[in-house]
């Protein structure tokens, strides 16, 4: 029996594609959950109507106005937290715990922006820096200010934060006063649409500020122009189809990436086997592994330890994954739940064969039968991978496999761990793990270049840090290279994708008129 198609808010209005659509699974039982299409629907109709309709209303309000409206989607999205979670286990895979970082986190977010937008009150665009004179008059100023961009924002997402993807981008652009058009990966496009339904649904947000178009994306970058924004999350292949299209090539259309990352984590060459140091890279390395499968673009992917700890590294991080249990979320006792697709599966298994011809494997919890669901299932459990000669291996710094795999590498100095390191050419974070605070300063300054984020984990924030892997808006996520050289959240950092900064050049008296009208960013 053919499921129904989710229909795409568009153009202001609810519109089904004109065929069949793709199928959404469930990954763990295999059966299909809904359909998505945008056959037939008029592309340049809709990005017109968001550009035209729901932009002028967004512009029209305040940063304070904007801010109220995200904190109403926050307690929208809030009494609806129960339906998401069940769309989230049905559509992909996930246990509860693992739905709350998509699900929460995007709650979270929200907040956190519509607090920061709050404190913005009735400006209506930001004052840049100070005032600078250009003259020995100083009647002849110079400010530089930003403004919203008379544009859209498209946001082409990834399949792994059907709810986080969609509102860490949005809060900022909303609150900036940019309309949005999401486009969700094809394989959990169901959470991402029915979120932006209930908003739709409530009235919360001028009609067209807020869009969503589910299945191919054939055809969304053609419809943007000069003043728009595009932010993708994805792999690097279609992120270089991103980048050389037209839109971004010839109209200059401002584009943001994140693609895909070899996370490291770092274990100071100080440490021990019984040091807190060394305990806390096991936890953490465990928990990377298998919140949300190990699908996250910050799990860590790859483990620096000092060569003497690589056989006691390999021991503690398998003896912990095997308390892992893996299947059918809607078990109590599964711990980790599926990869979202058959497609994933494949992929994962694919790219864990090439990671053997360089590593052996140190645990496989493959060995051990699922949990209320079988091998027909979209289910990969924790496999950790690790070689004693990381400096030769080229696959081991070059391959990510998207799900629970990780490679443990010894080094002999700290210079060589930073070069191996770096030899992921760009990612979203490296962590480090020490008790000496001088070490940590020294190695956070030198992984900077090439990272986002570097989160340093010592004993005395062992109770309070965020996680390795976990985004918080109030720091930087994106990072250099490989990881697609973007950008996102940052704290108020993230309005600026969404503004156009200008110098006004002009009389003293013209520049307090603006002053009047503007805010200073508290950054």
């Amino acid at each position: 029996m053919t499921t129904p198609l989710l229909p795409n808010f568009f153009a202001g209005r609810w519109q089904t594609g004109a065929d069949t659509g793709t199928p959404l699974f469930d990954p763990v039982l295999g059966t299909e959950l809904t359909r998505v299409s945008n056959a037939g629907i008029d592309l340049a109709e809709g990005f017109a109507f968001a550009r035209q309709q729901g932009g002028a209303a967004l512009r029209a309000l305040s940063y304070g106005q904007r801010a109220a409206l995200l904190n109403q989607i926050v307690a929208l999205l809030q009494a609806n937290r129960d339906a998401y979670y069940e769309i989230a286990t049905a559509n992909s895979g996930t246990v509860a715990k693992d739905s709350a970082v998509d699900i929460d986190g995007a709650i979270f977010t929200l907040g956190y922006y519509a607090k920061q937008g709050a404190a913005l009150g009735d400006a209506t665009l930001l004052l840049d820096g100070e005032r600078i004179r250009m003259a020995k008059d100083p009647a002849f100023q110079t400010q530089h200010i930003q403004v919203p961009t008379q544009g859209v924002a498209l946001f082409i997402n990834a399949f792994n934060f059907p709810s986080w993807g969609l509102w860490e981008k949005a809060a900022p652009a909303l609150l900036s006063g940019v309309p949005v058009i999401v486009k969700p990966a094809t394989a959990t496009a169901w959470l991402t649409q029915r979120m932006v339904k209930d908003v739709v649904d409530a009235g919360v947000l001028p009609v067209g500020a807020l869009s969503v178009i589910c299945g191919s994306s054939a055809g969304l970058m053609d419809q943007l122009q000069p003043f728009d924004v595009v932010s993708f999350t994805g792999s690097a292949d279609t992120a270089r189809i991103i980048r050389s299209h037209r839109a971004v090539s010839e109209l200059s259309v401002r584009c943001n990436i994140e693609a895909d990352s070899l996370n490291s984590a770092l274990l100071s060459p100080a440490a021990t086997e019984g040091s807190e140091a060394f305990k806390l890279l096991v936890s953490e390395v465990v928990r990377e592994m298998t919140v949300k499968s190990g699908q996250k673009c910050t799990a860590i992917r790859r483990i620096f330890v000092p060569r003497a700890l690589y056989k006691a590294a390999a021991l503690a991080i398998g003896a912990k994954l095997a308390k892992t249990t893996v299947g059918n979320p809607r078990n109590e006792s599964v711990r980790m739940g599926a990869l979202v697709s058959q497609e994933q599966k494949a992929s994962v298994l694919a790219g864990l064969a090439q990671l053997k011809t360089e590593a052996a494997v140190l645990f496989d919890g493959n060995t051990a039968p699922l949990v209320d669901a079988d091998a027909s299932s979209a289910c990969v459990a924790p496999v950790l991978l690790g070689t004693e000669s990381p400096m030769s291996a080229q696959v081991l710094h070059t391959v990510e496999v998207f799900g629970p795999v990780a490679t443990l590498m010894p080094y002999d100095s700290i210079d060589e761990a930073y070069t191996m390191i770096r030899r992921g050419e760009g990612s979203l974070v490296c962590s480090v793990y020490s008790e000496d605070p001088a070490f940590t300063a020294q190695a956070s300054v030198a992984l900077a270049s090439s990272h986002g984020r570097v989160h340093a984990i010592s004993p005395d924030v062992a109770a309070l840090h965020s996680g390795h892997g976990n985004v918080m808006p109030m720091s930087l996520h994106g990072g250099p290279g490989r990881a697609g050289g973007g950008e996102e959240l940052g704290g108020l950092r993230a309005l600026n994708f969404y503004h156009r900064r200008t110098a006004v050049q002009g009389t003293s008296l013209a520049l307090d008129q603006i002053a009047a009208q503007g805010a200073k960013l508290p950054i």
